[in-house]
């Protein structure tokens, strides 16, 4: 597969990519630009539509955790033109465990990971809530 076309201001995605082709086997790689290609379109064409990997649900349940891990680090070295980012854990009351990417500093400041988990455990209530008054009406609750 050819690399997806990225942005031009795109140094750190340039140097992320390059670092996990070095690091990962051909069939890995191929397989994280096969995830990460249709994002990347999407970002470099600022098209604002929901867009997913690149996989159907079969494919998409066969696919390492860690090729996923890299897969949403690179789409966030995309977006943000950083390549400090991480992905962590947050339990979250209610939810459970919570995998998201952040800057260095937030994942490793104590109170803002909880301030998150508080944002994620509101709006899991919110979207609850919301699928309830949706049930009651008769409406479809999964979107």
């Amino acid at each position: 597969m050819n690399e997806p076309n990225v942005p031009p201001n795109s140094r750190a995605l340039d140097v992320h990519l390059d670092l996990l082709r070095v690091s990962m086997t051909p069939d890995e790689y191929e397989l994280l630009l096969g995830l990460v290609a249709p994002v990347l379109r999407a970002i470099e064409e600022e098209d604002p539509a929901p867009v997913g990997f690149g996989l159907d649900d079969e494919e998409a349940a066969s696919v390492p955790d860690n090729i996923r891990d890299e897969a949403a680090l690179v789409v966030a070295t995309a977006v943000t033109g950083r390549l400090d980012n991480e992905l962590i854990q947050i339990d979250v009351e209610g939810c459970g465990p919570v995998r998201i990417v952040t800057d260095a500093v937030t994942a490793s400041d104590p109170e803002r990971c909880r301030d998150i988990a508080d944002c994620i455990r509101d709006r899991h209530k919110q979207d609850e809530e919301l699928r309830g008054i949706a049930e009651a009406s008769g409406l479809p609750t999964e979107l």
